[in-house]
C-alpha cells in the first residue's frame, strides 16, 4: 500500500518540476534572443557658418550735446524730444541781457580808447613839428643844442603812447568781438540734423558756464546706427575689419541686420574680470525700426559653406575644425562599423564633413537594448 501511494506523489513532484524546468527554459532564451536598437542621425546637406557671438548696444553713428557757451536763465525752448531738427534750426534762447549789457561795456571802453589815441596823435604831431623847428634854430645857433635834445625825447614819448594806447584798442576790440559772440550764444541753434533724443534742462533753469559747460540737449543722426559688440579676449584674435557680421534685437528675432565690421576699438573694457573689446560696425536704419540702447545678439561670421555635408556638432565634441574623428555607422544590415571623418566649419548646432561621409548615410549617437518581459512569460508558463 505504502508503494502505491509514493507512487503518485512521485509523479506529482515530476509534474512539477518538469513545469519548472520549462519556465527556466523559457526565461533562459528570451534573455539570449535580446535586440540591439540603434538611435541615429542621417547626413544631409545644408549650410553652415563658424561665427564668433557676442552682444551688443546700438548707438547712433553721430551725435552731438548742444550745450550753453554764455551764462543766463534759459529763456526758451524751441523742440521737444523726438522732434526732427535741420541744420542751423533755431533749438533754444537764453536771456540776452548780461549779454547785451557786456556787448555795450565793451564798445564803450572801444570808443573812449579811440579817442584818447586821438589826443595821443595830436601830441605826437606837435613833438614832431618841435623837433623839426629846434633843428633849423640849432643849425643858425639860435637855441642851444639841449632845447633840441628835449624836444627829441618828448617826440619819443609820443611815439610810445601812441603804440600804447593802439595795443589797448586792439584789447578792446578783441573784448567787443568775444561780447558779440557771448550774445549770439544766447541764440542756441543745431550743429547737425538729426532728431532730439533727451532734453537735460527745462525753461528757467540759469546755466552757469564758468563753472562747467551745461548740456541742454542732444541730437543724434538716427539714419545710420552703430552696433558695439563686446568681444571677449579669448576671441578677437579671429575678428578682422571687413568681416560680415548680422545681428538681431529682442522683440524682433525673426529679423536680421547684415552689415561689416568697420573698426576694432584697441582699449579694453573689464567685465567682470573678463577683458572685452570693442567691435564697431554700421547699420542703416532708414525705417527707424533700431532705437537707441536696443540690445543685439551679434554673429561675426569667421567662414562659411553652403551645400555641404553636415551632421549635429554633438557628433563631434570639442574636435577642432579640420580635425580627424572615428564614427560608427549603421550598415544595411543592421551592424554597426567605424569609420574616419574630417571635419569642416563648425556653427553651434551643425559640423561640416569634408571627407569620409556620403549623404544619407546613418551615424550612430548610442544604443539601446530592449527585450520581452521575461516575468510575465514566467507568470503564464506557471499558471498552466
Amino acid at each position: 500500500m505504502e508503494s502505491i501511494n509514493i507512487l503518485p506523489r512521485l509523479l506529482k513532484i515530476g509534474v512539477f518540476l518538469g513545469i519548472l524546468g520549462i519556465g527556466t527554459f523559457l526565461y533562459i532564451q528570451t534573455s539570449s534572443n535580446a535586440k540591439v536598437n540603434y538611435i541615429t542621425v542621417a547626413v544631409q546637406r545644408g549650410d553652415v557658418e563658424s561665427t564668433v557671438i557676442a552682444r551688443g548696444v546700438l548707438q547712433p553713428i553721430k551725435y552731438v550735446d548742444v550745450g550753453a557757451q554764455t551764462s543766463g536763465q534759459l529763456k526758451s525752448l524751441k523742440v521737444q524730444c523726438g522732434d526732427q531738427v535741420t541744420l542751423g534750426q533755431l533749438l533754444a534762447e537764453i536771456d540776452p541781457i548780461l549779454a547785451t549789457t557786456a556787448l555795450v561795456a565793451a564798445e564803450a571802453a572801444l570808443e573812449g580808447l579811440i579817442a584818447q589815441r586821438e589826443g595821443k596823435l595830436a601830441q605826437l604831431v606837435l613833438a614832431q613839428t618841435q623837433g623839426d623847428r629846434n633843428e633849423d634854430l640849432v643849425k643858425k645857433n639860435l637855441i642851444a643844442i639841449q632845447d633840441k635834445d628835449i624836444t627829441h625825447s618828448i617826440n619819443a614819448v609820443a611815439v610810445a603812447d601812441v603804440k600804447v594806447i593802439s595795443a589797448q584798442i586792439k584789447q578792446a576790440e578783441a573784448a567787443v568781438d568775444t561780447a558779440k559772440a557771448a550774445l549770439g550764444y544766447t541764440k542756441i541753434t543745431a550743429p547737425i540734423a538729426g532728431e532730439v533724443v533727451s532734453i537735460n534742462l527745462l525753461e528757467g533753469q540759469t546755466l552757469n558756464d564758468k563753472q562747467q559747460a551745461p548740456t541742454i540737449l542732444r541730437i543724434a543722426d538716427l539714419a545710420t546706427m552703430t552696433v558695439c559688440a563686446q568681444v571677449s579676449e579669448a576671441d578677437i584674435g579671429l575678428v578682422k575689419p571687413g568681416q560680415d557680421v548680422y545681428f538681431t534685437v529682442l522683440g524682433q528675432s525673426d529679423v536680421r541686420w547684415d552689415g561689416k565690421i568697420r573698426q576694432i576699438l584697441p582699449t579694453p573694457e573689464l567685465i567682470n574680470n573678463v577683458v572685452f573689446y570693442d567691435v564697431l560696425f554700421d547699420i542703416p536704419n532708414t525705417e527707424q525700426k533700431l532705437k537707441i540702447q536696443m540690445t543685439a545678439q551679434v554673429f561675426i561670421v569667421l567662414a562659411k559653406t553652403k551645400n555641404a555635408l553636415v551632421i549635429p556638432t554633438s557628433v563631434v565634441g570639442n574636435a577642432d575644425e579640420g580635425a580627424e574623428i572615428t564614427v560608427r555607422l549603421l550598415q544595411p544590415d543592421g551592424s554597426s562599423a567605424s569609420r574616419t571623418i574630417k571635419i569642416g566649419i563648425k556653427s553651434e548646432l551643425m559640423a561640416e564633413v569634408t571627407n569620409g561621409l556620403k549623404e544619407k548615410e546613418q551615424i550612430i549617437l548610442r544604443e539601446a537594448k530592449t527585450k520581452t518581459n521575461t516575468q510575465s512569460v514566467f507568470s503564464a508558463t506557471k499558471g498552466h
